[in-house]
């Protein structure tokens, strides 16, 4: 079969959840899809049978076209499987995030109005296995519904179409699967859109999985080295733990694709684990070639996915820390058929070098947040952009810096400071693994910026050090005035920094 007929096969005009196990399964047939550690090894056939099982499991719990089923297992495989069942009901997929407290799955299952919640797979896998008619369904109605992380307030649920979902993986579907050996260490949170996105792709491509139930960088980097895989994907807080549990001890020569998205991803650390990857690894002589690839994607619930990436190309290992990167330490290009703009705050684009919010427009954006009106005429326009809320530096030939949140602008005497920036500079101090800013009131200047520090193994750097670095290395009006040095920053479940927690940390000391 040849790749587009594959591909038009997998991924075809209208293609849509319910029907994305079959049309996987006469394509990869009992080639490995997934082994999970305490959960399924599953071809791709024996996929799609569990899907139908599963969709039978859903009907005879009340799941019916058009109703919401709230998917509130464990994080596994099962939870993307599950997905895939309610859509061949013709229902709407609501996964949860199991890190989620029990007061926001209970605040998703009635703001869903959901008539079946599914808190184990084994609700719906019956001893005998079963079937239902699959249900056709158009792929511009809604497939899923994503619930926010809820850090700017309560979650609100982004109802996207199958369209949304599916249009992000185009791409996977040419990935020359077959050709070569290939697998992926997965340990990402299934409910969240880039770990729903990510295993969409990589099933697509035809690549199979170890899948992960939580992340533990001993056992993500364990399962790299002797699996020889060839693909990680992880949020730039998974790299840095699995730096601190010693990577760059490990032989990881056999990746050759490293992969990142939900947050910034600092330039360097996206370099070290370049240089620990390969372009290919002879098999006699154990000899690498090249560094590995790192892909950087930027999406968000409300767009279903990624929307743009940054592609950083292996430099040759002859030239240490050499890496090519085309677009600099950028966003990157927009991934059609999405378009971008970084807007001021007048509504209009803004100058070649100048930061602004950046939209974004495509058949990925979402619908609307379920039942919200006033929200989703908030981040949409009545033309159909969405505003991110993310802050972009507008660059040359539709390229665009990511410059933070919009809410992680420090305004301290006039001034803009992007936290992000500050961050990369505290980033910068030897002793300084990770670094989060953030805006502390002042009665003269409004706020002023303040950082939240881990420091490496071992390290004793003083609190009074950092502010001379920072003092040093950024200018007067972008240097933090407080540090604070923590074991832990505070995270939600999808892995980034509690901003919202981190001003706590100076209360009633001083700062």
């Amino acid at each position: 079969m040849r790749w587009s007929d594959r591909a038009s096969l997998i991924l075809g005009r209208g293609t849509t959840l319910g029907e994305l196990a079959d049309r996987l399964a006469r394509v990869h047939g009992d080639r490995p899809m997934v082994a999970e550690v305490g959960g399924p090894a599953l071809t791709f056939g024996e996929a799609a049978e569990r899907v139908e099982v599963m969709a039978a499991g859903l009907a005879a719990a009340g799941a019916t076209p058009g109703e919401r089923v709230v998917i509130a297992t464990p994080n596994g495989y099962d939870q993307l499987l599950l997905c895939l069942a309610a859509c061949r009901l013709g229902a709407v997929a609501v996964p949860v995030n199991s890190r989620m407290r029990p007061d926001e799955i209970g605040h998703v299952i009635r703001d869903s109005g959901a008539v079946v919640t599914v808190r184990s797979h084994a609700e719906v896998l019956p001893a005998r296995g079963g079937s239902v008619p699959f249900v056709a369904t158009d792929a511009a109605e809604v497939a899923a519904i994503f619930y926010t992380s809820g850090t700017t307030g309560v979650p609100k649920g982004a109802r996207l179409t199958h369209r949304a979902l599916l249009g992000q993986t185009g791409a996977a579907a040419l990935w020359p699967s077959g050709l070569r050996r290939d697998e992926a260490v997965f340990a990402l949170p299934m409910a969240h859109i880039m770990g729903f996105a990510v295993a969409l792709a990589l099933a697509c491509a035809g690549i199979p999985v170890y899948s992960l139930r939580r992340f533990d960088a001993s056992e993500v980097l364990d399962a790299i080295e002797s699996r020889r895989a060839t693909v990680f994907m992880g949020v730039p807080a998974m790299y840095r733990l699995l730096l601190e549990a010693g990577a760059e001890d490990r032989d990881l020569r056999s990746v050759r694709v490293w992969g990142s998205g939900a947050d910034v991803m600092p330039p360097e650390l996206a370099r070290r684990f370049q240089a620990m990857g390969a372009t290919v690894t002879l098999p006699v002589l154990g000899a690498s070639l090249g560094g590995a690839v790192f892909v950087e994607g930027y999406g968000m619930v409300e767009t279903g996915g990624g929307v743009a990436a940054k592609l950083s190309l292996p430099g040759p290992r002859l030239l240490p820390g050499f890496v090519r990167r085309p677009f600099g330490d950028s966003l990157g290009f927009r991934l059609p058929p999405n378009r971008l703009r970084v807007v001021g705050d007048d509504g209009e684009d803004v100058a070649l070098g100048q930061v602004g919010e950046l939209w974004v427009k495509g058949p990925h954006v979402l619908e609307s947040y379920h039942g919200d009106a006033a929200a989703t005429a908030a981040v949409r326009t009545p033309d159909g952009w969405l505003r991110t809320g993310d802050l972009a530096r507008k660059g040359p030939f539709g390229v665009v810096a990511f410059a933070g949140r919009a809410k992680d602008v420090i305004k301290s005497g006039g001034y803009s400071v992007y936290a992000v920036e500050v961050e990369r500079a505290m980033e910068g101090h030897p002793d300084v693994l990770e670094a989060a800013a953030v805006g502390l009131e002042d009665e003269t200047l409004g706020q002023v910026p303040a950082v939240v520090v881990r420091l490496r193994d071992g390290a004793r750097t003083s609190e009074r050090d950092l502010l001379d670095w920072g003092s040093e290395h950024l200018a007067s009006y972008k240097a933090p005035r407080a540090a604070r040095v923590v074991a832990e920053l505070p995270r939600t479940g999808t892995d980034k920094v509690a901003k919202q927690r981190l001003p706590a940390l100076f209360d009633g000391s001083g700062g």
